[in-house]
């Protein structure tokens, strides 16, 4: 538990105001599809801290159990150490616990999963079984081309996760951290052999994916290869175009 007395007063008051305004703003339950690069990420942290919920990825729910220990931990970590791909029943699984949680009380976003129609149809059956319902599916567009410069140039402070990018947003110095002054790296995946491989699985997986969502009217495509702040703009018109302006941090 965090020991409140070591917060700055301003830091504690402004983390009060943001979730107070929270309650002013509906729950909501979404699923972001994109291709490496694409800019979920950035995009649901946004979304996650202006309407208080919860960003579940696949990844870090997946890490999270397996150093808790849990049964479903267990079990993936069992999968794992023998090369083997975790079932889509875990990773359910591990999504209906999380759902359960009190951080997830007013919402989610599901970044990762589904990554095709058969995983769609177990999400689906999850959330008509805990009474929920996606209201929307926000697919995020990027040209491939755009997609490796993106990946390609990006660099990161391993201890801090900080990340940077050579060309879009680079360091004050070339190649160090603009805080410690330590070396950036260039994590191993981000080569373009690596990322056209992602890609092709992508694209085969998601057209599909798109076309199930689709179907149910509650898919809403937006140029994410624009300005942050204008996909930003774009993603709050699909996801809440009851606000009146995009909701600040």
């Amino acid at each position: 538990m965090v020991d409140l007395e070591n917060v700055p007063t301003l830091d504690l008051l402004g983390e009060i105001k943001r979730r107070y305004l929270c309650l002013s703003k509906p729950e909501k339950r979404v699923v972001f599809l994109g291709a490496p690069g694409s800019g979920k990420g950035t995009q649901s942290t946004i979304l996650r801290r202006d309407y208080c919920l919860c960003h579940l990825s696949t990844g870090d729910m997946l890490r999270d159990a397996v150093a808790a220990g849990t049964d479903l931990g267990k079990k993936a970590k069992e999968a794992m150490d023998a090369g083997k791909l975790v079932s889509d029943d875990i990773v359910v699984g591990l999504i209906e616990e999380k759902l359960k949680a009190p951080e997830c009380k007013r919402g989610f976003i599901l970044d990762g999963f589904p990554r095709n129609t058969a995983q769609a149809d177990k999400l689906r059956t999850t959330l008509d079984k805990n009474k929920m319902l996606l209201d929307a599916v926000v697919n995020f567009e990027v040209p491939d081309e755009l997609l490796v410069k993106r990946v390609c140039g990006r660099r990161v402070h391993p201890a801090s996760g900080r990340t940077y990018h050579v060309d879009f947003a680079p360091p004050k110095r070339p190649g160090v951290d603009d805080v410690t002054g330590e070396p950036l790296i260039q994590r191993k995946d981000d080569n373009e052999e690596t990322l056209r491989k992602r890609l092709e699985t992508f694209h085969s997986q998601t057209v599909p994916l798109v076309s199930y969502y689709q179907k149910q009217g509650i898919l809403h495509s937006i140029n994410a290869a624009e300005n942050p702040n204008v996909v930003t703009q774009e993603m709050y018109k699909v996801v809440d175009p009851s606000a009146q302006a995009p909701p600040s941090s």
